[in-house]
């Protein structure tokens, strides 16, 4: 009945959410207790090689002084909720919990395991930079373990559950064969990529639960109810960080959550596609407008340093340039939850009536 099918997508959202404010008052003790944050601010060396004086001068002060590794909150608030369910359910068969037990080897299985792969490289990253007091690890061999991850799961889409297409709206589907392998390869990249959000005190927070809610809302019209649970679940988790990451930020979600969320985030994408008989390949530059400019800002930047010897934009990503042309960072933030929600609800639209 629909009635148990949308409480199996808002419990465990809500719980997460619960869960989540309910650990950051634990986490932030830990954080502190530790002082979990950069030694030297600021990024010292850019995306091209040069120095970053304008972003050093915006945010350098403020990394050493706000813990990192808020991304925890996130991928915590998701396993427990996840994992409690199901174990609930294990040992109360034929109870509700067995409506709401969302981890399933046909929907979630794939993306849960990227989240949380990512949520445990990404940890790896921060802690080198938090114990350590270096840079975490090289951007080539984060890139060669997002790439890695994405081929085996691309592998198993192509091989096991037959993908070879992806949706196209208001059209037959594009068939790739055997390049759909590369094309999710190069797309997870790319999402993984847009982590740069990850920027201004609530900005990523409300970026990510917003896309999340909306690929909820996508599966949910399509079927998958699963997928539209554990993304609900993603969302939910990651507006309790959100409440403790609006300016100030009480810490920041770093690499532990940003590769959790957007490999979680490729995986749902084509999980919401032909196999849902969707186009959730197709909407997610209009859904994740923001990251996908993220990244776009980033690529004209370093290319018009190397070919033109100048610089497109004051800082890139283009928040960061927002807020060097005189943008309070709440501005910034505000205006990106609104661009966010407004093309996640044509993004969403599109996917359903096309």
């Amino acid at each position: 009945m629909i009635e148990s099918e949308i409480l199996k997508v808002f419990v465990p959202a809500i719980v997460a959410f619960l869960v989540g404010i309910g650990g950051a008052p634990v986490l932030t003790h830990f954080l502190y207790k530790h002082k979990a944050w950069k030694k030297v601010g600021g990024r010292g060396v850019g995306m091209g090689g040069g120095a970053t004086p304008i972003f050093d001068s915006l945010h350098g002060e403020d990394e050493t002084k706000v813990p990192r590794m808020g991304g925890i909150l996130i991928w915590g608030s998701v396993a427990i909720t996840l994992f409690g369910i199901f174990i609930f359910a294990q040992l109360a068969p034929n109870t509700i919990a067995t409506e709401l037990d969302f981890l399933s080897r046909s929907q979630t299985w794939i993306p849960a395991a990227l989240f949380f792969l990512g949520a445990f490289v990404g940890l790896i990253n921060d802690l080198i930079e938090v114990v350590q007091g270096k840079a975490g690890l090289k951007l080539p061999a984060r890139l060669l373990i997002v790439g890695s991850a994405a081929a085996l799961a691309a592998v198993w889409f192509y091989t096991k559950l037959e993908v070879t297409s992806i949706g196209i709206p208001f059209a037959e589907p594009l068939e790739l064969g055997i390049w759909i392998i590369p094309f999710f390869i190069l797309g997870t990249l790319v999402i993984y990529a847009s982590g740069v959000i990850d920027g201004i005190d609530g900005l990523s927070g409300g970026v990510f639960s917003i896309i999340f809610g909306a690929y909820a809302a996508l599966a949910f019209f399509q079927g998958q109810f699963d997928i539209a649970a554990f993304s609900a679940t993603i969302a939910g988790a990651t507006l309790a960080f959100l409440w403790f990451n609006v300016p100030p930020a009480r810490f920041y979600m770093t690499e532990t959550g940003t590769m959790a969320l957007t490999l979680a985030l490729a995986t749902i994408a084509i999980m919401t596609d032909t196999l849902g008989d969707g186009i959730g390949i197709a909407v997610l530059p209009i859904i994740a407008l923001p990251l996908i400019g993220t990244v776009i800002t980033n690529v004209i930047q370093v290319f018009s340093k190397k070919v033109f010897k100048k610089k497109v934009f004051k800082v890139a990503p283009i928040h960061h340039h927002f807020e060097a042309i005189g943008w309070p960072s709440h501005k910034v933030t505000m205006r990106y939850w609104i661009i966010t929600l407004m093309f996640a609800i044509i993004g969403v639209t599109i996917a359903i009536i096309a």
